[in-house]
This record gives structure tokens, sequence and C-alpha cells, in this order.
């Protein structure tokens, strides 16, 4: 298959995959990651580190319990390896761990509590030659309260100042996203917001400056919703498109992105304004 890249796309297959062996170095159970790896890895024909991110990827799902996706991984090595002693080892280890807990008795399981009823969603806005605006999104703005709010990080009236002024930007232009205005007003430095956000998102973190981005692939997406929530799809991977984000609580953005994507979105934590210089190079 290299033989069928062209000199482009096997330096941009290189960077790919400098930039997630950093990533999943430092987050191992990142699976996300390491698939695009993986993917890389198969392009280039690179064998045996195709198998290598595949034991990686398999150990990944075994530490979050995603055992069936484990032996599937693990499966896959054994197509290319029969008699591979290691994973045949890891598949027993897990067929072990899996009766354990089958033979384990059962917790008697507390009643489930009556589902709430979800009111009916309001009808959209339409303003004429426009899309439907919705009245209602899932912004993340609850979650984020949370994260900076409740945890005392800044106060109510901080936290309502910022949101307000990252939700009521200018039509047209890329509208600085909630971490941002915590920066440029002094309240909390990027460095902190981004960590807070790694942390309890568990995203990778990739600083998208050092990331040869695809602009054609960028402006294959509408450019209002790219602006209005300040994200930004910068690779395809497979079936897959790689977007950048500073607020990953956000769902009515990835709502937006999927309906123009048509595919499976992989989500990146990035400092906001690595995000919007990009944006502005993207749509001039």
């Amino acid at each position: 298959m290299v033989g069928n890249l062209s000199s482009n796309e096997q330096s941009q297959l290189m960077q790919t995959i400098e930039m997630f062996e950093i990533i999943t170095q430092t987050q191992p159970e990142d699976y996300q990651s390491l698939e695009i790896l993986k993917e890389a890895y198969s392009k280039l024909n690179r064998e045996e580190d195709l198998v290598r991110t595949s034991r990686r990827i398999a150990q990944a799902y075994v530490q979050l319990g995603q055992l069936s996706s484990a032996i599937l991984e693990y499966e896959s090595i054994l197509q290319r390896r029969p008699e591979d002693p290691e994973v045949l080892a890891a598949l027993a280890d897990i067929e072990t761990t899996a009766n354990t807990v089958t033979s384990m008795p059962a917790i008697a399981a507390e009643p489930e509590p009556p589902p709430k009823l979800v009111p009916a969603e309001p009808t959209p806005l339409v303003m004429p030659g426009k899309a439907p605006v919705p009245q209602e999104v899932d912004d993340g703005r609850q979650t984020m309260f949370k994260l900076f709010v409740d945890s005392k990080v800044i106060t109510a009236g901080d936290f309502d100042l910022c949101w307000q002024h990252a939700i009521n930007g200018a039509a047209g232009k890329v509208i600085d996203p909630f971490v941002q205005a915590l920066a440029d007003r002094g309240t909390v430095p990027i460095d902190k917001s981004m960590k807070i956000l790694c942390e309890k998102s568990r995203l990778a973190y990739l600083p998208i400056d050092r990331y040869d981005v695809d602009f054609d692939l960028i402006r294959s997406f509408p450019a209002d919703v790219c602006r209005r929530w300040c994200v930004l799809p910068f690779d395809r991977m497979s079936k897959s498109v790689l977007v950048a984000t500073a607020n990953p609580y956000n769902r009515q953005a990835a709502k937006e992105l999927e309906v123009a994507a048509k595919a499976r979105l992989l989500w990146y934590l990035s400092p906001p304004q690595d995000i919007m210089r990009a944006l502005k190079k993207a749509f001039r």
C-alpha cells in the first residue's frame, strides 16, 4: 500500500504517528487514539508496529473492563499470528476473569426510579432563508457549571459573565469558547482550564498548532457550525473524522457536526486559541 501513497500522504501519516504516539504514551487507555495509530501503521505496511498497537488496544479494553472488545482485538492478532503465545495467554486470562465474575453471587439490584418525563422539544425558530435555530440546546453549560463553579474554581457570577460572552459572539466570526473568555478576563488561565477538562472528560489533549490540519476537510463542513461552537474537524482517518474542541460537553455541536460529517467523530481537547486561528484561516 505504501507504493500507492504519495509522498505528501506518507508525510502526513508519519506526522500522525508521531503525534498520537505521544498522546497514547501519556494516556495508555485512550483506545480511540490507538485505533488511529493502528490505521496509520496499516497504511504504511508497518506490520510489527500494527500488531504492537493492536496489543495496546486490547490491553486498554481490558483495563476499562470491556472484555468482549478486548477478545475481538486479540482475535484479530491471531488471524495474523495464530500461535502468538502472548495473545493466547491474554485470552486465557480474560476467560478466567470472566468466569470469576459470572460465578460471583448476584447482588439484588435496587429498584429503578420511575422514568422522568421529558417535555417535547420546542418548535425551532425559522428565519427566512436560514436553517432552523433550536430554542434550547445542550451546549454543555450544566456540566461546565459543575466543573468550574461547584468545585469552587470560579464564582457563579464569573461563570454567567463569561458564558454569556461565549454564546453572544458576532455572527460570521469565530466565537470565543467559555475557557477563552475566562482567560481573557484573567479569571482562570487556559492551562488550568485545559487540565480540568482533560481530567474530567478523559479526552486526549492535542496541541493542534503542531498538527498539519486538513484545511480542505475543514471547509467541507458548515462554516457557521464550526464558528459558532469553535470546533475544528482537522483530519480524517479511515471512516472517522478527528475534531478538536475546547468544550467536550457540547452535545449540540456534536449533533450538528455529525449531520455534516456522516461519519464517526473522534474528539480531542485543544487550546481554544489554536482552534480559532485555524478556523479563521480556513474560513476567511
